[in-house]
């Protein structure tokens, strides 16, 4: 089945976003991002190499998270960030993992 192309372009788009994204040390890979999302990482090779269309909470998570516009990523119009970004010096670790505990934090 053949995708429309407005959809084959937001895919790029979302793409070039996490690449600009990864140049900006803010995560680390496109496996980062999946961990973040609790998606599986094979999902984001096949979509890129085979150019279908992406969920469209990955969207929400660029917009949300890292500060993509939303013009940007669905009309191609405009900056592609929202505001200058400063790299983290951290990356966020996934909602879903919990930090190991530590003897030192009980007293």
């Amino acid at each position: 089945m053949n995708e429309p192309q407005e959809c084959l372009d937001i895919t790029c788009r979302f793409f070039e976003a996490l690449d600009a994204i990864k140049a900006q040390k803010r995560i680390r890979g496109m496996k980062t991002f999946a961990d973040l999302y609790g998606e599986n990482q094979r999902n984001f090779w096949v979509i890129r190499k085979e150019g279908k269309r992406i969920k469209q909470e990955w969207l929400t998570y660029l917009v949300r998270d890292f500060n993509v516009s939303a013009l940007w990523l669905l009309t191609g119009k405009g900056k592609m960030f929202t505001k200058e970004i400063v790299p983290r010096e951290k990356y966020v670790r996934s909602p879903n993992k919990k930090k190991p505990d530590n003897d030192t934090d009980k007293a």
